[in-house]
């Protein structure tokens, strides 16, 4: 039975890799496979996806008021499709994670989606937080942060180099302009923590 992925981490923990290695590897078998990436995140260039070491591939665009579930069911009626894979997932709506889901129930597709789990203020996206609900398989993809945990946590920072703690939510950017961390400095970093717990945290 298909079924709905998502895998999710922190900035910079090597997800757009694992989802073009996986999508090469059905491909190298003789299977197709469709990628879409958000319409908004154009680093890369339109219709592009790229990882950080090198690797990319043309994709679908998508753009909130795009219809996923639709969008699949035409490129079946053009031929075989083995997996649909998802980049920048969390910029889904809740209605296109739903569209996904009736994709892998409906159309037998399975479909994996890679994203970024919560933004920099520590909140869920929209399109994340549909996946966290409905995937039937959830997977964390790991990074560390400076001080060697894990890092599930991200502050985006400013031209000057400095944390921002208030903003949109949605500011495209990469290595220059988000750092993943651990919960502990991520929250030190926010300026959530009361001032007589920060005693001790200077030079950590």
């Amino acid at each position: 039975m298909a079924k709905l992925y998502f895998s999710y981490s922190a900035m910079n923990a090597g997800k757009s890799t694992l989802l073009l290695q996986a999508s090469y590897n059905y491909r190298e078998r003789g299977m197709a496979t469709m990628l879409f990436t958000a319409a908004l995140d154009d680093r890369a260039g339109k219709g592009r996806i790229a990882s950080r070491i090198g690797l990319s591939a043309e994709s679908e665009m998508f753009k909130a008021e795009d219809d996923l579930y639709q969008r699949v069911r035409d490129r079946l009626e053009a031929g075989l499709l083995h997996c649909v894979f998802v980049d920048e997932a969390q910029f889904l709506t809740e209605e296109q994670v739903w569209q996904l889901a009736r994709v892998a129930d409906r159309l037998g597709v399975p479909v994996m989606c890679y994203g970024l789990r919560t933004d920099f203020q520590g909140k869920l996206f929209p399109g994340s937080e549909a996946l966290l609900a409905l995937a039937d398989d959830l997977r964390e993809i790991r990074t560390l942060c400076r001080c060697g945990r894990k890092a599930s946590m991200v502050v985006r920072l400013g031209a000057d180099g400095k944390v921002v703690r208030q903003g949109a939510q949605v500011e495209i950017g990469g290595e220059d302009k988000y750092v993943s961390l651990c919960r502990r400095h991520w929250e030190e970093e926010m300026g959530r923590l009361p001032p007589e717990d920060m005693i001790g945290f200077a030079g950590e």
